[in-house]
């Protein structure tokens, strides 16, 4: 039934999106994410399995850039796309709320604080793709389309000068990425998280020795 449910999101996510390209969203993104969710689910026990499907598959249905002037608003928009999407569809009503929540509070900008043992978790999924390997990947991935550099060659470390992450990709590692794992919701997600940002700390020093 998952199985089938999630085909179904996905086909509807994709309608939405209408051929958008983002190389850091894209529904490997959300399969990685519903991934996570099951794992961290399986660990904390008593989730809804249901609600968590649908959350992880909508989160990012409005994907709007970066940059944008509405970007903390995205959230909330994803959790009505959501809710008027399994409104109409054969989702039991009285979990629609719970989806809606979810989403609106899995996003950094969003300023909505999780309230539910589900919202917990896709915060905690979603925050995982932004470290380790996969989450290096995706940091350089949007400062290059955002036309940022990889770093300040005369000072890569920002000690001589405010840390800029919008001009210089590496700068996002302190200002937002490291602070992670440090809000994880859950024991699991705390546990993927210190492992993932352990990794990205080594790939930084193995950066500055390259750079030297």
């Amino acid at each position: 039934m998952l199985n089938a449910r999630q085909a179904e999101y996905e086909a509807e996510v994709l309608r939405h999106w209408a051929g958008q390209s983002d190389g850091a969203h894209d529904l490997g993104h959300l399969r990685r994410v519903w991934r996570n969710c099951q794992r961290i689910a399986r660990a904390e026990g008593g989730a809804d399995l249901e609600v968590l499907l649908a959350a992880a598959m909508f989160h990012d249905v409005v994907n709007l850039p970066k940059d944008s002037p509405d970007r903390a608003k995205a959230a909330q928009m994803s959790a009505r796309v959501a809710a008027d999407y399994l409104a109409g569809r054969d989702f039991p009503a009285e979990k629609i709320a719970a989806v809606a929540h979810a989403i609106a509070a899995h996003s950094f900008s969003g300023g909505v604080a999780p309230e539910t043992l589900e919202a917990k978790i896709l915060q905690d999924a979603d925050r995982l793709e932004a470290l380790g390997a996969l989450g290096l990947a995706r940091m350089f991935c949007v400062a290059g389309a955002m036309g940022g550099a990889l770093f300040d060659a005369e000072d890569p470390l920002a000690q001589r000068c405010p840390l800029d992450d919008r001009t210089f990709a590496l700068d996002h590692l302190e200002v937002k990425l490291f602070p992670v794992a440090d809000a994880m919701q859950t024991a699991e997600g705390r546990l993927l998280a210190e492992e993932g940002a352990e990794w990205m700390q080594a790939f930084r020093s193995r950066l500055l020795r390259e750079i030297g």
